[in-house]
């Protein structure tokens, strides 16, 4: 049931069996259908979410009432509003499933007794936040560098499989791009 969990982390840091046993005391298993919000604007962000297996989307209605996505999660990959989580202030986001996916939760309430009974954990997280703050300057460089066709054409084949997954709308809110344009795109790509 904690599979993915158990293998992403040990593909940082060396946990124990045991280890294994006291960190499934800590997270909770979730099913959750396609579409289902884990976490609205003005909510205070209290779990971090890891995807054994589905699609995550983390966005923002911006000031043209459109929905801005920041941020997705696939098997085996965190998501969660971290000044939310951190500071206990509401969220500007909101968390929804692209489809029905199975999410390992870790409240807030007990994340710091989880990182005393398993201190590698900490030393895990720390890797996954510096992994995910570079993948996030990496992409603000692009924003800046390529141009809007470049940047498609760069995402598209950095990551295939997920631009099977998801669909072309949510691509194009990622990437500041209208879906008119990313499916323009496509079509000069298979010609």
């Amino acid at each position: 049931m904690y599979s993915t969990l158990i293998e992403h982390i040990r593909k940082f840091v060396p946990i124990s069996d045991n280890e294994v046993q006291i960190l499934k005391k800590y997270v909770k298993f979730n099913s959750f259908r396609k579409k289902e919000i884990l976490l609205s604007n003005g909510q205070v962000n209290r779990s971090l979410y890891f995807v054994e297996k589905g699609c995550l989307r983390m966005f923002y209605i911006n000031d043209k009432s459109a929905e801005q996505i920041t941020q997705f999660a696939l098997d085996g990959w965190w998501l969660a509003d971290y000044f939310s989580f951190m500071d206990n202030t509401p969220s500007e986001y909101f968390i929804q499933t692209i489809e029905p996916s199975k999410v390992v939760t870790i409240d807030k309430s007990i994340f710091d007794n989880l990182l005393e009974e398993i201190p590698q954990l900490e030393r895990y997280f720390r890797i996954i936040w510096q992994k995910n703050l570079a993948a996030s300057q990496l992409k603000a460089k692009y924003l800046y560098d390529m141009s809007k066709e470049e940047f498609f054409f760069h995402f598209s084949a950095s990551f295939p499989g997920f631009m099977q997954r998801v669909p072309q709308y949510m691509v194009a809110s990622y990437l500041g791009l209208t879906p008119e344009y990313v499916s323009e795109l496509r079509k000069r790509k298979s010609q």
